[in-house]
């Protein structure tokens, strides 16, 4: 399945999809924010702003890999510990 805003609404981006074997979830156009996969992505926009919270992986300074791979892994668990802290918090 491939999310899309209504940017990308239009029956050949649909059947280019369709021949690909993958389902779209592409928003129509006119219809009200909030509708559609909007509610979907906006989950994934905000893991992402969690994640830009953190100079080194909003612009990567790292030729290796391997050392962006960490500070990726690094944040991410700072960040689920800051939520599951917070979580904790309000039970």
């Amino acid at each position: 399945m491939m999310l899309a805003d209504c940017g990308y609404d239009s029956q050949a981006n649909r059947n280019a999809l369709r021949s690909r074997g993958i389902d779209p979830l592409i928003a129509r156009r006119g219809q009200p924010h909030g509708s559609g996969p909007g509610t979907l992505r906006w989950v994934v926009e905000r893991t992402l702003s969690w994640l830009h919270q953190y100079r080194r992986l909003r612009t990567r300074w790292d030729r290796r890999t391997d050392l962006h791979q960490g500070f990726l892994n690094l944040a991410c668990a700072l960040i689920c510990h800051r939520r599951l802290h917070s979580f904790r918090k309000e039970v």
